[in-house]
C-alpha cells in the first residue's frame, strides 16, 4: 500500500515541480509523468550505481557534490527516454533533481513506516 502512495505522491510532485519550473520543464500529462516516475526508478536502480562507481575519485574530491551531477545526467536521460518529457538543459536538470531529491525526502517522511 505504501508503494502505491509513494507512487501517486511522486506523480503528483514531479507534476507540481515541472509547473513551476515551465517553460524549462514540460511534462504532457499524468500519463507521462508516470513513465517518468517509472523510468527515473529503472534508471536509479541500474544505471545510478554505475556511474556513481565509476566517478568515485571525481564524488570524493568534490565532497560528494559531483553526485548532483550524476543527478542531473539520469534527469537528462529520462528526457532521452521519455516522449511526454522534456528538460531545456544541463542547469535545469540539475535544478529538477535538486527539488526531486527534497521531494523524495519528504515524501519517505510522510509516507514512513511507523515503528
Amino acid at each position: 500500500m505504501r508503494l502505491i502512495v509513494k507512487f501517486i505522491l511522486n506523480i503528483i510532485g514531479i507534476l507540481a515541480v515541472s509547473y513551476f519550473l515551465q517553460p524549462n520543464i514540460e511534462i504532457k500529462d499524468a500519463s507521462s509523468a508516470a513513465i517518468v516516475v517509472i523510468v527515473l526508478a529503472i534508471l536509479n536502480i541500474i544505471v545510478k550505481p554505475i556511474l556513481v562507481l565509476l566517478t568515485i575519485p571525481v564524488t570524493i574530491l568534490t565532497f560528494g557534490l559531483f553526485l548532483l551531477v550524476i543527478n542531473a545526467v539520469i534527469i537528462l536521460l529520462t528526457d532521452y527516454l521519455v516522449d511526454g518529457f522534456h528538460v531545456n538543459g544541463f542547469l535545469w536538470a540539475l535544478i529538477f533533481s535538486v527539488i526531486l531529491s527534497v521531494l523524495h525526502y519528504i515524501i519517505d517522511l510522510i509516507v514512513s513506516e511507523k515503528d
